[in-house]
């Protein structure tokens, strides 16, 4: 079966912007009508010194997706912030004065974003702000962020749509997307003829955070010789995923690469595969099984077996800010290292560059933050260095290959890494096993 690629359109974010529920943007066009009154094009913050003789609390400003549909991500990196705040006082504080967030909720809409960061900006008066979860929100809050000449680090926000604005401010500290599912797609190239894959499938989200990820898979593995079978992109909107997990089922392809946006989808499709006893060889997924806990909660501990994924980050790297981080989460929330979700560690490097770029100024000034993080220079997060481009594209990032093997959240690819402590499963194991 070989079903022809739709045509992209819309959308775009890590999680699916279809079902978002709406009701967090009524009033916005009267609020922003207000904000807008008392607003200027710059922000009195933006110059703002850290000099010692103000101890006031430097107040940090985030809106977060805490409700709707990207609330499971958006309360990840509200922990992720509130610990690295919390790590921050406990060492002192910024420019020796205590850090206090100012969170507010988006309930995951892109209207809602704007008038988060309006607030906080024009009425709230913080200091500085962090990026919301998602390029879907990160697009929009970008611009208006930028229009009050502040400084936007964020962890979630690596969709090419966030750098194709032109704007200077925005920086995101985790890799770009685009080419995440590169190394799986090598891997399944460089298997031997007689064991790889001759097929596989491509159903993906109508959004440019999973398309272009599973476009340059397909390329990769087409030009390798595994044909495709399945090749489809569904609306962003879809709530039940059974009829595009059946085709899938129908195509028999041996190999499986998911453009999911979140958990759910994840799940929908392990599940509806699972009771049809369909098991690919290969199974990998944009997003969803690295998040931890609640992954494996949706799927079940024995269907996660086999599952990759890619990311930059993962709670066993041998980093020791990451291991103190993993040690912090645990102490606060419970849980063990595997069920950490990768959006804290995103969330925790966005504090960590904020901290250094402050720190170098001796300063809050925006545009200070905005030069040096253009500068050139390189710094330092749990996951790993931090180098912008011109865009705001965190060029040192390296994309790795993770699956669950023996119910653990392991790096697998690439082979031979430093950080690999085994081969990838293969072929993945049957679901339930």
């Amino acid at each position: 079966m070989n079903v022809t690629r739709t045509e992209l359109h819309g959308g775009h974010g890590e999680r699916r912007p279809g079902r978002r529920r709406i009701g967090g943007a009524v009033g916005v066009v009267a609020l922003s009508a207000m904000l807008a009154a008392c607003s200027s094009s710059t922000s009195s913050n933006t110059t703002t010194s850290g000099g010692s003789s103000n101890k006031s609390p430097i107040l940090i400003g985030a809106s977060l997706s805490l409700s709707g549909d990207f609330s499971a991500d958006g309360q990840a990196f509200q922990k992720g912030y509130k610990l690295w705040a919390a790590n921050v006082n406990s060492h002192g504080g910024l420019l020796g004065r205590q850090v206090k967030l100012d969170i507010v909720n988006d309930n995951s809409d892109p209207a809602q974003v704007v008038t988060s960061y309006q607030k906080l900006i024009n009425l709230d008066h913080v200091n500085l702000v962090v990026g919301p979860y998602s390029t879907l929100l990160t697009v929009p809050s970008a611009k208006i962020v930028h229009r009050y000449g502040y400084a936007m680090i964020e962890g979630a926000g690596g969709g090419p749509l966030a750098f194709a604005q032109g704007l200077n401010n925005v920086f995101d500290v985790s890799a770009p997307v685009a080419n995440a599912l590169v190394p799986w797609a090598k891997w399944v190239a460089s298997l031997p003829t007689s064991t790889r894959p001759k097929t596989a499938a491509y159903p993906t989200s109508n959004d440019p955070f999973t398309a272009p990820q599973v476009v340059i898979a397909q390329k990769l593995l087409q030009a390798a010789g595994v044909k495709t079978v399945y090749s489809n992109v569904f609306p962003a909107e879809v709530t039940d995923f059974t009829p595009i997990a059946n085709a899938v089922v129908k195509s028999g392809a041996q190999a499986v690469f998911l453009g999911s946006v979140d958990v759910p989808t994840v799940s929908a499709f392990i599940h509806a595969f699972a009771q049809q006893h369909y098991n690919p060889k290969v199974f990998v997924a944009t997003a969803g099984p690295d998040q931890g806990t609640a992954f494996v909660n949706a799927v079940g501990a024995s269907n996660t077996g086999g599952v990759g994924v890619p990311n930059t980050w993962y709670p066993g790297v041998k980093n020791a800010a990451s291991q103190a981080m993993v040690a912090e989460y645990i102490k606060a929330y419970g849980g063990n290292a595997s069920g950490v979700n990768a959006d804290v560690a995103e969330a925790w490097s966005v504090g960590q560059v904020l901290d250094q770029a402050v720190t170098h100024n001796h300063s809050l000034d925006n545009a200070k933050i905005i030069s040096y993080l253009h500068s050139g220079v390189t710094l330092t997060s749990v996951q790993g260095p931090v180098k912008f481009n011109s865009l705001g594209q965190n060029t040192a990032a390296t994309i790795y290959g993770f699956q669950w093997v023996n119910r653990v959240f392991t790096q697998v690819v690439p082979a031979g890494d430093p950080g690999t402590t085994q081969a990838p499963l293969y072929p993945k194991p049957n679901w339930g096993a």
